[in-house]
Order: C-alpha cells, then sequence, then structure tokens
C-alpha cells in the first residue's frame, strides 16, 4: 500500500514549467519568486502525449509547452469617481491563470486540437500597480515528482485501514443515542430502538468511545488488515483514476517491481468498477 501511494506522489510524470525567460518584471515579486510560483501551477494536459526532455535536448513539439504572458498595468481613466476599488480605479491589476497564452511549437495545433490550459483559469499569480510590467516566456516540460515536488500529480496521497466495530453488547434508548454520537455521522444507527453499525467506514478513528467506561466495555474497535482505502487528492492535471492506473515511470523505463504493482493494481480498479 504503501509503494503506491510512493509511486503516486514522486514517479507518475506531469507537464510542468521548467524554464522562465523573463524579459522584465517590474512587481513586487522578486525574478525567484515569481518564477517558482509559475512552476506550482498545475497544466491540464495529458502527459503521455510527450515525451522526456533530456539534458541539452533542444527544446521542440514533443518535448516541451511554450506559454507566454505579457501584461501592464495602467490607470483606469473611466474609473468611478470616489471608487476605492483598486480593480475599478486600474486595468490588469491582477494576474490570473487565464492570463496566460499558450504557444504552439511546430506542429502542436494539429494534434493539440483542444489547446492547452492550466487547470484552474483563476489561480492569482501576482498584482500589480500603475507602471508596472511582467513579460516572460515559459517553457513547460515532462518530470517526475521525485526530480522536484512541481511535477507531483497528487495534492495528497494517503491510505488507511478499514475500521471494523464490533458491539459485545445491545445498546438501547438512552445508550444508543450516546453511542451514536459518540461516531461520525452514519457510522451508528438506531434500529428498533437498538443500535448497530450501519457504516464502519465512515468512522473517523476518534475513539472517543473508550472515554465512557459505560461504552467502551461494550464495544471493540478494529482495523482490518487487508483492506486499504486510499485518498487521492489530484492538483487537477490527471484525474485520480487514471493516476492509480498510471505506471510509474522514470526516463521511459520500467522495473520489473513496477510493473508487478501496477498489474495488481489495475486488477484492483477492474474489480472496483465492476462492483
Amino acid at each position: 500500500a504503501n509503494a503506491f501511494r510512493r509511486i503516486l506522489i514522486s514517479e507518475v510524470p506531469t507537464m510542468a514549467i521548467e524554464e522562465v525567460f523573463l524579459y522584465n518584471n517590474t512587481s513586487v515579486i522578486q525574478d525567484e519568486v515569481l518564477c517558482h510560483r509559475l512552476g506550482l501551477l498545475p497544466i491540464n494536459i495529458d502527459p503521455r502525449l510527450f515525451e522526456m526532455k533530456g539534458e541539452g535536448v533542444e527544446a521542440d513539439a514533443k518535448n516541451t509547452l511554450q506559454f507566454k504572458l505579457k501584461m501592464r498595468c495602467k490607470r483606469n481613466k473611466k474609473a468611478p469617481t470616489g471608487t476605492t476599488n483598486p480593480e475599478e480605479i486600474y486595468t490588469n491589476t491582477k494576474v490570473y491563470t487565464r492570463h496566460i497564452d499558450w504557444e504552439p511549437l511546430g506542429n502542436q495545433r494539429e494534434w493539440l486540437k483542444g489547446g492547452v490550459k492550466f487547470c484552474h483559469d483563476d489561480i492569482l499569480i501576482n498584482v500589480l500597480r500603475p507602471g508596472q510590467e511582467i513579460d516572460m516566456t515559459m517553457h513547460a516540460v515532462k518530470g517526475i515528482g521525485s526530480d522536484h515536488a512541481k511535477f507531483s500529480p497528487v495534492a495528497t496521497a494517503t491510505y488507511r485501514l478499514l475500521p471494523e466495530i464490533q458491539l459485545l453488547k445491545e445498546f438501547r434508548g438512552a445508550a444508543a443515542e450516546k453511542l451514536k454520537s459518540c461516531f461520525s455521522p452514519g457510522v451508528i444507527e438506531i434500529e428498533n430502538g437498538v443500535a448497530v453499525v450501519k457504516n464502519a467506514r465512515l468512522d473517523s478513528g476518534s475513539r472517543e468511545v473508550l472515554r465512557h467506561p459505560e461504552l467502551a466495555e461494550g464495544v471493540k474497535l478494529l482495523k482490518l488488515r487487508d483492506h486499504f482505502i486510499f485518498t487521492i487528492e489530484s492538483t487537477g492535471a490527471v484525474d485520480p483514476l487514471e493516476l492509480l492506473r498510471e505506471r510509474g515511470s522514470e526516463q521511459g523505463k520500467e522495473t520489473p517491481q513496477r510493473v508487478c504493482l501496477t498489474t495488481v493494481l489495475v486488477e484492483s480498479l477492474d474489480t472496483v468498477f465492476r462492483g
């Protein structure tokens, strides 16, 4: 289970901004900080369409995505009288991901017909004031999280064992209501006046019930050692289920261990989908 988690974090490739050609930056954010922020922007593109860009290899249509960003803040001559809202007083005061333009390289426009965008068009990159300007060209390449965290396709990837709750005695009336309140909503329900375990999977593991001696002696909290629950929060570039299917790779090479893990994982996913 931990091998799956580690592969999701550091071995599944994505596309991220690697090189920034900064022509002008008069904003309050330093060049290095601004470039770092750009590298963390998730790009909505299938990384399987691209090749790894080796060291010293020229950028081309198969290994690089090129973006352009050029904005200058000015005073809005048509701003309402007396307003103090910077977005009304100035134009181009906030720089978002939607202001970044994709510039196709070679024949990319032919096989990337849907275009290339960032996962969210409202990510704030910078704030400008009159006279301030940013002008840059960016190159995004394919990489994996073990090289740099910006290539990691997941924000969080965690797993836990499936909880198992056993009621050793019957709980009725006030005791049943108190037992129900000790667990997350939906875990314990009352049927025909008796407390029953409805869905142990919803349990958060708080163990609140053990604080009450009158309840603790009638409840046993366990974990199923062969049932893992994965929680995967994608950055948006790749769907979480696709991340699980995606095979860990490094420079296009696969190890027997990774192939084995992928086979087991895909078989498990197929079982879940059919169920």
